[in-house]
């Protein structure tokens, strides 16, 4: 099991649509923000300045899935309840679990790959160290 990592957001005018409803992209943005915010609260340094993997560039996105149960306005504050889900060598699995106070507003699962620029400046996935692992742990 790992950490959970409580990351907050006040939402404001511009991230509502013309309804007052907070577009559904925002969430998308706020919870890559989650992401890495959540190494960083448990006590990496960000991605690139990763010392111990040297051509870190972070731990790009491959893929999102997110269920919404109720709608946020502007004036209002979530928090979003990040944990790694699972480690799959490679890539990892983060969840989200957005909350407004005591209610659920949505969850989503993100899909990442830990990634280094090789010598010849391309982009490769790598197995997840067990320095991060514990960190998260």
């Amino acid at each position: 099991m790992s950490k959970t990592i409580v990351y907050g957001i006040d939402v404001q005018f511009g991230d509502c649509d013309p309804a007052g409803i907070v577009f559904f992209p925002n969430y998308s943005r706020w919870m890559d923000a989650a992401s890495h915010h959540y190494f960083v609260a448990c006590g990496l340094p960000p991605w690139r300045a990763m010392t111990e993997l040297p051509g870190c560039i972070g731990a790009p996105l491959l893929e999102i899935h997110t269920r919404f149960h109720t709608a946020v306005t502007y004036g209002e504050r979530i928090n979003f309840h990040t944990r790694i889900e699972e480690w799959r060598g490679k890539v990892f699995v983060q969840h989200h679990r957005v909350t407004r106070g005591d209610e659920l507003i949505c969850e989503g699962r993100e899909t990442r790959a830990l990634c280094v620029r090789d010598d010849g400046g391309r982009l490769k996935a790598i197995p997840v160290p067990e320095f991060i692992r514990s960190a998260c742990a």
